[in-house]
């Protein structure tokens, strides 16, 4: 099933539950933009989750992957943090348990920052077992094969939405 929301699109592999969503209005500063977020996990996602996968990734067993897509500021484009254009590649070499937001054991995880049309992002993929990482691995690029990021990409607080908050997908 593709899903396309906010500037962000992509193919919910089969056993993966996805969603888009804008960030909420408490998590920004009056005047700001908000900025959209994607959460892919071949576990059940709970309603309320961090946007680095507080809440979910506590539920990832030993053949569990959680994938955030988190969107900054444009202006984060001009810094080095931010310098690599273009979607990364990961490799399981990328991955350890030392990289994780949250250590939780067993489990493995890394991050990118790159920019996509102007526009700046993290991705965050954290892995149920860092001995299975190449396996698991696997499970993750068919999702970002198919990951599309359209050019800038600016939503004000203010401004109605004409799509839905929160986009969800995937056959479980």
């Amino acid at each position: 099933m593709r899903l396309q929301a906010h500037g962000i699109g992509l193919d919910a592999p089969r056993g993966w539950e996805v969603r888009i969503a804008l960030r909420g209005d408490e998590e920004h500063a009056p005047g700001a933009r908000v900025r959209p977020v994607l959460h892919a996990s071949t576990v059940a996602l709970p309603a309320v989750r961090g946007d680095f996968g507080g809440g979910v990734t506590a539920l990832l067993g030993a053949e569990d992957v959680f994938v955030s897509l988190f969107e900054h500021d444009p202006a984060a484009c001009a810094t080095p943090l931010f310098a690599d254009r273009g979607l990364p590649r990961p490799t399981a070499a990328d991955f350890a348990p030392n990289r994780l937001q949250r250590s939780i054991p067993g489990q493995s995880g890394s991050q990118w920052f790159f920019q996509v049309g102007g526009r700046a992002f993290c991705l965050y993929v954290v892995l149920g077992s860092h001995a299975r990482r190449a396996a698991l691995l696997e499970r993750v690029r068919p999702l970002l094969a198919t990951l599309a990021l359209d050019a800038s990409l600016d939503v004000p607080l203010d401004e109605p939405l004409d799509e839905p908050l929160d986009t969800a997908g995937g056959a479980r």
